[in-house]
């Protein structure tokens, strides 16, 4: 008894599961509707493939197929479980979204009209105008943009004025490093020392030498004897103006305080400095 009453039960849901298949023919925008157990004749179908190019109102899935056996004209059948989507609101035939299995277009299929429903009201299309409200004087998006350009200009111009001066003082640098060591650059020390005094007996002895032999070449003297030379030299307008000097500083101390270096050494400024220290 209890056997035959469970499959009296069964048999009565196996007849009622047709009659609850889902037949979902309308929807909201962007809302998931099915259609199940939907008879269709003709070869199997597929949902027309979804191109990125194409805005269609309604996007289509066919969820599973059944073969349905054959018309009374002989004509194949199947049955279809079909999942839509609709993008706009409107009236629509699932059958414009429905290819042969091969993707070639299909034609005498029976409409599948759906409606797509908006999901707002029929006073709601157009959105409700902003209320009116102030803006900050100062601050925005726009405000800061300016304000990031200016600092970058800024940091450009001094980046750009830095990098100038150190390439200047490389140049400078360079150039120094680069300038041949001149005859007035040798005697320089010990001109200096004579001017405090304390320029040593061999060391005036050295500067004598260098004089004489400079001034030796220039003025011709390279036959003349050394003692004689060098009272020619002290005679010569150019030549002995540095030894006159040295002569004044080592007899009159307090007379070198107003010497002027640079004015006496600038006829050795061009000599290049052909010896060693």
């Amino acid at each position: 008894m209890t056997r035959a009453l469970i499959v009296l039960v069964t048999l009565v849901l196996a007849a009622a599961a047709p009659c609850q298949r889902a037949d979902q023919r309308t929807a909201k925008v962007g809302a998931r509707a099915r259609i199940e157990q939907l008879v269709l004749p003709g070869p199997e179908l597929a949902a027309r493939p979804i191109s990125d190019t194409t805005k269609d109102p309604i996007v289509l899935r066919v969820l599973a197929t059944w073969p349905h056996g054959v018309a009374d004209d002989g004509t194949e059948m199947h049955r279809y479980d079909l999942e839509w989507v609709g993008l706009e609101p409107g009236e629509f035939d699932l059958a414009s979204w429905l290819v042969l299995k091969s993707g070639a277009d299909v034609a005498g299929l029976p409409t599948i009209g759906v409606t797509v429903e908006s999901v707002l009201g029929w006073d709601d299309i157009e959105p409700n105008e902003p209320a009116d409200g102030s803006l900050p004087e100062l601050g925005g998006y726009r405000s800061l943009l300016f304000g990031l350009g200016l600092l970058w200009a800024l940091f450009g111009v001094a980046a750009f004025v830095w990098i100038a001066r150190r390439r200047g003082d490389s140049g400078d640098q360079a150039g120094d490093a680069a300038r041949p060591r001149s005859l007035a650059d040798r005697l320089r020390p010990r001109v200096e020392a004579a001017l405090r005094g304390e320029l040593g007996g061999s060391e005036r002895a050295e500067l004598e030498r260098l004089l004489l032999g400079h001034w030796r070449q220039r003025l011709g003297l390279s036959d003349v004897p050394a003692a004689a030379a060098l009272a020619a030299l002290r005679a010569h307008p150019e030549a002995g103006a540095l030894l006159r000097a040295l002569e004044q500083w080592l007899h009159s101390p307090e007379g070198a305080a107003d010497a002027d270096v640079e004015a006496l050494l600038r006829p050795y400024r061009d000599v290049r400095d052909e010896g060693q220290e």
